[in-house]
């Protein structure tokens, strides 16, 4: 949704959260990651929110992972060979990574290439053939409508 903001422009957290149907605390938690990561700013004031910190095609789909999951690998291997009754009490024995997790490795490194490869903007490109033209058309109006009544909420009252 923030890629198609333009420049001057951001959304509040609460909009975001609405949008997506998440609430707002733990959206909020996701987004201020991401303005540490410098992948969103965020903006003060009555016009403010969070916006891309930088063009949507400078950023990977691995900066905002990294940014929300941190950098720890998915997979951390315990060694169980040298647990129960085969395990060996030799070191040398264990030099060779085990195959589980080098498969495991190499499906992280790949997986990670591909996020970096693939960039937020490469995202917004492919919506039109990926969404139907509907959800396309209410999503840009709910986001001219929360652009244009950021102080409102969905029922037409003020918002607190």
């Amino acid at each position: 949704m923030l890629s198609f903001l333009g420049p001057d422009q951001a959304l509040p957290a609460a909009k975001l959260a609405e949008y997506h149907g998440v609430p707002a605390p733990y959206l909020t938690k996701h987004l201020q990651a991401m303005v540490q990561a410098g992948v969103c700013a965020s903006v003060a004031g009555p016009r403010g929110g969070f916006r891309l910190a930088r063009p949507a095609s400078d950023i990977s789909l691995l900066d905002i992972t990294l940014a929300v999951d941190g950098d720890s690998y998915a997979f951390a291997c315990s060694e169980i060979r040298r647990r129960g009754p085969a395990a060996l009490d030799d070191p040398a024995c264990y030099r060779e990574t085990c195959g589980i997790a080098a498969a495991m490795w190499r499906a992280e490194a790949a997986w990670r290439t591909e996020l970096s490869a693939t960039s937020l903007a490469d995202i917004a490109a492919s919506l039109a053939s990926a969404v139907h033209p509907q959800q396309l058309e209410r999503a840009a109006a709910w986001l001219d409508d929360a652009l244009t009544n950021r102080g409102r909420t969905r029922s037409g009252g003020a918002s607190s």
